[in-house]
């Protein structure tokens, strides 16, 4: 099932909107990304654990 995480769901002072979808690798890999070059976070394990935790299931949406 593909994955997603929200900025929204971690408040922040940039009030960022970013949705990120896809598999789950590939959504902790750009999440991770984006939190270090965005939200300047450090890449650790701790902050891809934090992600991974915080990953929902995609519900697709039918037209």
């Amino acid at each position: 099932m593909r994955k997603k995480v929200d900025c929204r769901d971690h408040p922040s002072e940039m009030n960022c909107t970013l949705v990120i979808t896809g598999e789950e690798e590939e959504v902790i890999r750009a999440a991770t990304e984006h939190a270090v070059s965005v939200h300047g976070h450090s890449d650790t394990p701790e902050l891809r654990e934090q992600i991974r935790a915080s990953l929902k299931n995609e519900i697709p949406q039918h037209a």
